[in-house]
């Protein structure tokens, strides 16, 4: 079992259910990562129109995320807009 996806899923209690085998992550659908990310499914449906976010289609049409990869994604606009920093 991978820790770091065992540690991201202790700290998101909405993803604790979810099943790893044998350090595979399990994809994660719209609502879930939009969650994961903060922000509204709709905006992910269009992050994913315009080719923005990773993701991939299952049997053609259901689109899944890595939460590994989304984390990654996310990690690219952070800011440090700290006064104290």
């Amino acid at each position: 079992m991978n820790t770091n996806t065992t540690q991201e899923s202790q700290s998101i209690p909405y993803l604790t259910g979810q099943s790893e085998i044998q350090g595979f992550e399990a994809p994660v659908n719209v609502k879930t990562a939009a969650r994961f990310l903060g922000v509204s499914p709709s905006l992910v449906y269009a992050y994913v129109e315009r080719k923005q976010i990773p993701h991939f289609r299952m049997m053609g049409r259901a689109i899944r995320f890595s939460l590994s990869e989304l984390e990654k994604w996310r990690r690219q606009f952070f800011v440090d807009g700290g006064i104290y920093g």
